[in-house]
């Protein structure tokens, strides 16, 4: 009779795990509180303490470490001396380890490191030639399957044990963080990141891609459910994830359309459908392939402005059914429902050669009274609403990074530019007659009065920028030659 070792923190599944086995003939192995729970459904199980002769010691530190317990987990049973010492120690082997872990990230703690738990589902998975490891109760019904119909064999368990490794490997990091001094800038950078889907490929169609999602960390993306569409590409998921980060910057109806990581509309005003329209005005040659991110529900009306240009994916926290029905009109638009960003990461991770940069996450968030303004004027409150809105937008943009804004629309977006004047210029081309009036956010500061008196010749009436070049006060005088309000907010928000 083969036998099953079944010790569990979360419960779910496991009696029914449990009864599963015993219809198929196993003998069940269990401790503590997974053995009460088996018991008290009726099925027959024997406890860890009658096979090592100990009770659980140390304040249930120690429960299943001991060679009866391990080495029937880690006997080789195909091997003539493993054999011999089972039956000289009478040890009787062990086919099956269903361990989950105490759930350590939720209220880290010095009890909540697993001893016992990863030990018992190291050895099983090391020795997955002989010995099944479940460690996801989502595989419960696939392990007592796979048995009932002979398809347990080295292939099955092989995938049982990787997941098992990777697991136990998650665990770890997410110790190692807990218990690093340097939370910031880690000595030693532990990530475990796991394959949340491929993707139909990478940048281009000759390269591969996939997306995977750091163990230990939600994502907004593995919430997220695809309703309509081909399969997203690494574009779209770097795209998407841009649009869905910005518009979740405004409390108000709002929408955002990104083009190759760049915003090129964003809008807020007192509908789904207003919003779209506007951020889309703003520049409608660039939002043509573009991604398009609503925070609110996407009604018929929003879903046939939007289908009239060719979009490539779409993403909102809901949709009305007729809104649906457009959109199965396009076959090829990816429509995806999703809840908000997590933002769970505190740092930011990209490739070198041979290694990674980190950096900690750029948030948006000064406070309006920390700005300083520096010239004679001030800003109006209209123009202070669409300082606001031109700095959040900016700083999603590549630098250097320019928009102007109007009211409750980014009109005119420059950036990715090698000096500052070309990106201005590029946003006032862009907004066009939606320049004069509008509002100057900047991401870094202006080294030279050329792109204030660029500004100023386009009708820009008011700036926000960082400040702290050497010429700050050439830019001011310009400011107050033109008669522009002009704040400054210490903050820099390069976005290479």
């Amino acid at each position: 009779m083969p036998r099953a070792l079944l010790s569990v923190f979360d419960k779910t599944g496991v009696v029914e795990l449990a009864k599963g086995l015993h219809e198929l003939g196993w003998d069940l192995l269990s401790s503590g509180g997974t053995a009460k729970a088996i018991a008290e459904a009726g099925m027959p199980v024997t406890d860890v303490a009658d096979v090592t002769g100990y009770p659980a010691i140390l304040g249930h530190r120690v429960v299943t470490l001991h060679p009866k317990v391990h080495g029937g987990i880690l006997a080789d049973v195909a091997d003539p001396e493993h054999r011999a010492d089972l039956e000289k120690h009478d040890i009787e082997p062990i086919a099956l380890v269903v361990v989950n872990l105490y759930p350590f990230n939720s209220n880290p703690s010095i009890e909540l490191i697993d001893v016992g738990g990863p030990a018992m589902v190291r050895a099983a998975a090391k020795n997955h030639a002989h010995v099944g490891v479940v460690v996801d109760p989502a595989d419960y019904q696939r392990v007592v399957d796979a048995i009932r119909n002979n398809q347990f064999d080295l292939d099955f368990r092989r995938t049982l044990a990787r997941k098992a490794f990777v697991t136990t490997a998650a665990y770890d990091v997410e110790v190692a963080r807990w218990m690093a001094d340097d939370t910031d800038m880690p000595q030693t950078l532990t990530l475990v990141a796991e394959k949340a889907a491929t993707l139909r490929y990478g940048e281009n169609p000759h390269q591969a891609g996939a997306r995977y999602t750091v163990s230990g960390a939600q994502s907004w993306w593995d919430k997220a459910e695809q309703l309509n569409g081909k399969e997203m590409s690494y574009l779209n998921v770097l795209d998407g994830e841009a649009a869905w980060q910005l518009v979740h910057k405004f409390v108000q109806p709002a929408a955002v359309i990104i083009k190759h990581a760049n915003p090129c509309g964003v809008a807020f005003a007192d509908s789904a459908l207003d919003a779209y329209q506007s951020a889309f005005d703003a520049d409608p040659v660039s939002a043509f392939g573009g991604i398009v991110a609503i925070n609110r529900e996407v009604d018929a009306n929003t879903a046939n402005a939007i289908s009239q240009v060719f979009t490539e994916v779409v993403i909102a926290p809901s949709y009305s059914a007729e809104a649906l029905e457009v959109f199965r009109k396009k076959p090829a638009l990816r429509v995806l429902v999703a809840p908000a960003p997590y933002n769970e990461l505190p740092f930011s991770v990209r490739s070198i050669d041979g290694g990674v940069l980190v950096q900690t996450t750029d948030p948006v968030n000064e406070q309006r009274s920390s700005f300083e303004v520096v010239t004679k004027r001030e800003p109006t409150t209209q123009e202070w609403e669409a300082l606001d809105l031109a700095w959040k937008v900016c700083a999603s943009v590549w630098s250097n990074a320019i928009t102007l804004a109007n009211d409750s629309v980014a009109v005119g977006l420059g950036g990715g530019q090698t000096n500052r004047v070309d990106a201005v210029r590029i946003a006032i081309n862009r907004a066009g007659e939606r320049a004069a009036g509008s509002v100057c956010a900047s991401d870094a500061f202006f080294p030279f009065r050329d792109s204030i008196d660029t500004l100023a010749a386009a009708g820009v009436t008011a700036v926000i920028q960082p400040g702290g070049s050497v010429r700050d006060a050439e830019s001011i005088e310009a400011a107050n030659e033109h008669g522009i309000a002009m704040v400054f907010t210490g903050t820099r928000h390069f976005r290479h």
